[in-house]
């Protein structure tokens, strides 16, 4: 994600201010799109930029006016009640009709048990001879933060839970003020957690952090999604749409895309422009691509990272001669999605956190996408009640989701180049030992290792925890002794 396009948060050189914080103890070419926003000025913008614009202006973007608010579940769903699959179904079902809410998270639905896997795997995982310092990017209603640190109390050594500290990132305020609620609700919990509201791009934000080992919780709180997204459609069932109304993590990051015009060319980085046409509207505007070769720092970063130029590198002259001529008796355009916001968040994270202990979740595939190129994202409206979805990302108009898979394998070569370890095109021959230890496990394998798995098991077997989420994944990245 560009620098320039981080401006929801407030911008303050490290020594002369801090980011707004609460604490508890003191709580306060494709077809053209035909667009009617300021999304694209006059000047041409990375597809990124479009995306930033598209989801999180304050004036126009689709989280900047939406008005669905955090589902919070007055107790938890006794699993062992419900009789099977359908029965659960039919409690959700129950449970959205009787709520004016856009959505629960998985955190919800399965609270406590959610959170307590997650905290299970971080008392495994982390360093316990120093004091645990914890921050979660993306906490929702707080109910995950709470769950964390119940648990921590319950089954930590007491010098563990007496001298952590949760710290939450939240850019929106008032979910900042709903998660300050949720934790403050056990007093022992009061003096150990806080929000700081900025955003965790903002590499400025995170002040002088480098000391110090942390543990970093970074997961889209509505993977809800994932199964009842399919369930929606087969069922034609009308439920809220479970969807964040605050900046997700993974898989709301602005995205770069590139372009090849066939097998053999090479890679452009694809920009939107405005298409003046005489026979439109003075009130519409058509969007349409640009291809530039590639300059941008980040997109080249990204490139080089998944090495896309490695077969052209590696190849015979016979071989490249033999390429060149199929493509252009059978060409075929290239289209590949770069999650150039996820780089520069990972960039900014070790940057001031070098030393973190790293668990994220988020989708690793998505349905019926119908948006071209590699790692695409599904770009949905819901009006009416039903989803409708789009062939193209330049038809987002502030009114539709964009969201990405993501690419786990891609996410741990990011993570180990901006550890320092991986150097792109040289990380063969590099002799020095990896600085991070990473496993990416499915969701019901986590849970399964890390959870309790027979607290969401329904009479006859069926457990919607181990086998609904089948499109979403748990990443988890430790330092080793190799990080000094």
């Amino acid at each position: 994600m560009a620098s320039r396009t981080l401006t929801c948060s407030k911008r303050f050189a490290l020594y002369f201010g801090k980011p707004k914080v609460f604490s508890c103890e003191s709580f306060t070419p494709l077809i053209p799109a035909f667009f009617s926003t300021h999304i694209v000025g006059d000047r041409p913008v990375l597809v990124r930029d479009f995306i930033w614009s598209a989801l999180y202006d304050p004036n126009h973007g689709y989280f900047s006016h939406r008005s669905g608010s955090v589902g919070m579940l007055e107790e938890s769903i006794k699993f062992n009640r419900l009789q099977g699959r359908k029965a659960y179904m039919k409690y959700l079902e129950g449970i959205y009709s009787q709520n004016d809410i856009a959505w629960f998270t998985p955190v919800e639905l399965f609270k406590p048990w959610y959170a307590y896997g997650i905290a299970e795997a971080i008392l495994r995982t982390a360093d316990l001879s120093v004091p645990l310092k914890i921050y979660e990017i993306g906490g929702g209603s707080g109910t995950c933060a709470k769950g964390i640190m119940d648990y921590l109390m319950l089954n930590a050594p007491a010098r563990v839970y007496n001298s952590m500290s949760y710290i939450s990132v939240e850019i929106s305020s008032s979910l900042a003020k709903k998660q300050m609620e949720t934790v403050g609700a056990v007093r022992s919990h009061l003096s150990k957690f806080r929000v700081e509201c900025h955003d965790a791009a903002d590499k400025n934000a995170w002040g002088m952090l480098a000391l110090f080992l942390h543990f970093l919780l970074i997961w889209r709180d509505s993977c809800y999604l994932s199964y009842k997204y399919i369930w929606e459609r087969k069922q034609n069932l009308c439920m809220k749409e479970p969807k964040e109304n605050s900046y997700s993590v993974l898989d709301n990051l602005p995205h770069d895309l590139i372009y090849s015009e066939n097998q053999a060319s090479p890679w452009m980085e694809v920009w939107v422009e405005k298409q003046h046409n005489s026979f439109l509207s003075i009130n519409r505007v058509a969007l349409s691509e640009l291809y530039k070769p590639l300059q941008d720092p980040l997109i080249k970063r990204c490139v080089e990272i998944i090495d896309l130029e490695k077969d052209h590198n590696t190849q015979g002259r016979a071989i490249s001669a033999a390429r060149h001529i199929w493509s252009k008796v059978f060409p075929k355009p290239r289209r590949c999605w770069l999650p150039t916001g996820c780089l520069k968040l990972l960039e900014v994270l070790h940057g001031a956190l070098p030393k973190m202990s790293l668990i994220a979740s988020d989708f690793s595939y998505l349905p019926d996408v119908r948006i071209p190129g590699e790692r695409a994202p599904l770009v949905s409206t819901k009006k009416d009640g039903s989803s409708s979805d789009h062939s193209s990302y330049l038809d987002a108009k502030g009114d539709a989701d964009i969201f990405f898979p993501t690419d786990f394998w891609l996410l741990e070569r990011m993570d180990h180049f901006c550890s320092g370890w991986l150097k792109a095109c040289e990380y063969k021959s590099s002799k020095q030992g990896r600085k991070r230890r990473i496993i990416t496990l499915d969701t019901s394998s986590f849970m399964e290792e890390f959870g309790l798995p027979s607290k969401t098991r329904t009479k006859d077997g069926y457990n919607p925890l181990l086998d609904d989420f089948k499109n979403t994944k748990f990443y988890l990245s430790v330092p080793t002794h190799n990080i000094k």
